[in-house]
């Protein structure tokens, strides 16, 4: 009877222990998100018309950052509606004019995609994006601050495990803000990261 007993008690406590570690893996993904792996693409040439300005990630981090000014600044100025040579009205977020690698100076456009023969208006900046091959990483969806943020602290964790398809290029870099980014509190973004 007393060996019945011990193993009931060892299965439930089996059930228990299988059930605790099943939690532990679900809060983890949540917590944590899962590790995509970029996939690489090669992407054609294009253009995009926009507001553009310098800046470092540790002045982002900083708290003084000037992207979430420039996107403030994008939507309540209306600024997509005002590039009226647009190709569509999906927004992209361009870093380019690279000083070094991700630690150094770099220039900040939001703006939509243009014709290639377009010119910019005044206060605004063309910038041409080169073709090449880029690794593609899709955010997790969620409030578009907090959901690019992790994305790009992915994509710097995969740098420096040399998993990102490749060397980063550093001339160019941007996000898709398409229809799927239309909540900003509900978001998903695709970043494209040129690499060599």
């Amino acid at each position: 009877m007393a060996l019945l007993v011990c193993r009931r008690f060892r299965r439930k406590e089996n059930m228990r222990f299988h059930m605790l570690t099943g939690l532990i893996v679900l809060l983890a993904v949540a917590i944590l998100g899962e590790t995509t792996m970029p996939k690489k693409v090669h992407q054609g040439g294009f253009s995009v018309v926009g507001i553009e300005v310098r800046t470092t990630n540790a002045k982002e981090a900083s708290g003084d950052g000037v992207i979430g000014k420039q996107w403030q600044k994008f939507f309540q100025d209306g600024i997509q509606r005002k590039i009226r040579v647009r190709v569509d009205d999906t927004v992209y977020a361009v870093y380019s004019d690279y000083a070094s690698d991700h630690n150094g100076e770099y220039s900040f456009l939001i703006g939509v995609k243009v014709n290639p023969s377009a010119t910019a208006s005044a206060g605004m900046v063309l910038r041409k994006i080169p073709a090449g091959e880029y690794a593609v990483i899709t955010s997790d969806k969620g409030p578009v601050g907090k959901v690019v943020t992790a994305a790009w602290q992915q994509i710097y964790l995969l740098e420096d495990k040399h998993q990102l398809g490749g060397p980063r290029a550093y001339k160019a870099d941007f996000e898709v803000h398409d229809q799927r980014a239309a909540d900003r509190q509900s978001s998903q973004v695709d970043l494209y990261v040129g690499v060599k």
